[in-house]
């Protein structure tokens, strides 16, 4: 089963992008909920390059890797990915009037209800929103 979510960002897509795929700023939007964080990122971003991004528990008591390849790539516009599982993901960045697009299309997992894993990737969108157009108001 595929989930779409989408999130317009008020801000440049030179901006968006730069966030959506910067190390500094991956580990301060990277997490559905504020008890969580990302407390480390790496990613070699070219295709066939590798990413793995740690997600947990502020308080320690749980967490987990979240890792993949790239699988392609066109700057400004699209990611894809794959994740250690073989699910397939696609990020889009769609300039629209007043900012940017963001589109992104998963393959569920087996353990956790479609809804909740709509909910967790859209927190997780809510926090880049939020990070990003912070970024765009200290310009």
């Amino acid at each position: 089963m595929k989930i779409v979510i989408e999130m317009e960002v008020k801000a440049p897509l030179g901006l968006v992008w730069a966030a959506w795929v910067g190390e500094e700023d991956i580990v301060q939007w990277n997490f559905a909920v504020d008890e969580w964080c990302c407390p480390n990122a790496e990613l070699d971003f070219q295709v066939g390059g590798k990413f793995s991004y740690r997600m947990e528990a502020k308080d320690g008591s749980v967490g987990f890797d979240f890792e993949g390849e790239f699988t392609e790539i066109a700057p400004f516009k699209l990611i894809r990915y794959r994740l250690g599982d073989d699910r397939e993901v696609e990020v889009a960045f769609m300039e629209i009037e007043d900012g940017v697009k963001v589109i992104e299309e998963f393959v569920a997992e087996d353990e956790n209800s479609a809804e909740q894993q709509k909910q967790g990737w859209l927190g997780i969108l809510r926090n880049f929103k939020k990070h990003v157009e912070s970024k765009c108001n200290e310009q």
